[in-house]
């Protein structure tokens, strides 16, 4: 089964992940994107999504999270952020997820959203550099979603090691599958299993919206965009006469 028509699939296997760890447990991202295209992830994401604060960039920080969670210290971007900008990731606020969650995360967003005919895998098109900005900015929406994914990646690994003996990432395929079967629907999942599923629906709604945002993913549901034509010929005639409509102008 591909992405495109399941909410998960096992033919994707995960990679190998060995990046080193800086100070601090933070594991930044190597490239460097264009402060933009952060911008035009993070209002996709946003409106996909549909939270309540539409101020996404101009909202006051909440400093308090759940307890074992680490807070966010970071002001965010104020209200006249800067556009044209080129970064490494981690320049606007400090990059939150550990080496282990980022691995788990990697491997999670794989298996949801692999390669196949219709696109790239989730890896391929960075999916994991703007979950990791998401959960680690400073405003309300973020943060709520960062009481869910980050325990919910540590429990991922937990449960893994727990059933397989290894850590999510280093999961067969068909492991992969095996758990994320028990997860995939929050509804049907059983009751020990429930915050497993919530953290799965939850992370599976951000690691879409950031892909099909992408070119990449918009290849992949027929999206066209904006096609520069070198003519115009007028609405076709079959839409004119439909709408009893006689063109004038030519």
């Amino acid at each position: 089964m591909s992405h495109h028509s399941s909410h998960h699939s096992s033919h994707h296997s995960s990679h190998n992940y060995q990046e080193p760890e800086p100070a601090g447990g933070i594991v930044p991202a190597i490239a460097r994107l264009p402060r933009r295209t952060v911008f035009k992830w993070f209002v996709a994401v946003a409106a996909a999504l549909q939270l309540g604060d539409t101020q996404v960039f101009g909202a006051e920080p909440i400093p308090s999270v759940p307890p074992l969670i680490p807070p966010i210290t970071a002001k965010g971007y104020g209200s006249d952020p800067q556009l044209n900008k080129f970064y490494t990731p981690g320049d606007a606020w400090p990059l939150t997820l550990s080496k282990a969650q980022r691995a788990a995360a990697i491997a999670l967003a794989d298996v949801i959203l692999p390669a196949d005919d219709l696109g790239p895998a989730a890896s391929q098109v960075r999916v994991i550099d703007f979950v990791d900005e998401w959960v680690s900015a400073p405003y309300p929406g973020q943060l709520n979603d960062r009481a869910i994914i980050l325990p919910g990646l540590d429990w991922l690994d937990a449960e893994a090691t727990k059933r397989f003996g290894a850590l999510f990432a280093a999961l067969k395929p068909e492991q992969h599958k095996a758990l994320c079967d028990d997860i995939c629907f929050e509804a049907k999942a059983k009751e020990e299993l429930k915050a497993g599923a919530k953290f799965f629906s939850k992370f599976r709604s951000l690691a879409s919206a950031a892909y099909y945002a992408t070119p990449d993913g918009w290849k992949a549901i027929g999206y066209v965009g904006n096609v520069p034509s070198l003519t115009y010929d007028g609405p076709p005639p079959e839409v004119l006469a439909k709408l009893g409509v006689v063109q004038t102008v030519k």
